[in-house]
């Protein structure tokens, strides 16, 4: 039996928030992982997302953590499912200068028509920068 999660791959994710259209291009995003229920992003520093004294914006933060759980339902319902964020609830722990960070997405609850999931940015040296928990539905 061929399941969602061994169709998609990290290449496939990478090309669907990197096209010339796609609403996360301006991001830079880079999946670094990818198995059945996760989704790892690396989320470069960009200087147009700096807030004032070169601190990371929260912006970035919520739109990466808000990719990588839609990634992360894909691996599970595949490349073509249209589930979309109906809930999210964010964190912020610490503040980020001038550097990059990752951000790791766990689908904790898949049901027929929603998905439920935590997300954890993650500063280079391992501080927790902020924290997200999200629902999605699939539409009718």
């Amino acid at each position: 039996m061929t399941t969602a999660a061994s169709l998609v791959t990290i290449e496939q994710l990478q090309q669907l928030i990197a096209h010339e259209s796609a609403f996360t291009k301006s991001y830079g995003f880079v999946v670094t992982e990818a198995s059945a229920g996760s989704c790892t992003l690396l989320v470069p520093h960009l200087p147009h997302f700096e807030r004032p004294g070169g601190i990371v914006s929260g912006q970035v933060y919520m739109t990466a953590a808000d990719v990588a759980m839609w990634l992360a339902i894909k691996t599970l319902r595949g490349i073509d499912d249209p589930s979309v964020t109906t809930q999210m609830q964010t964190y912020f722990l610490e503040s980020l200068k001038s550097a990059s960070f990752t951000c790791r997405a766990v689908v904790v609850k898949l049901g027929r028509s929603t998905a439920y999931g935590t997300a954890d940015c993650v500063s280079a040296d391992g501080r927790l920068l902020a924290q997200h928990t999200m629902t999605y539905a699939m539409p009718r």
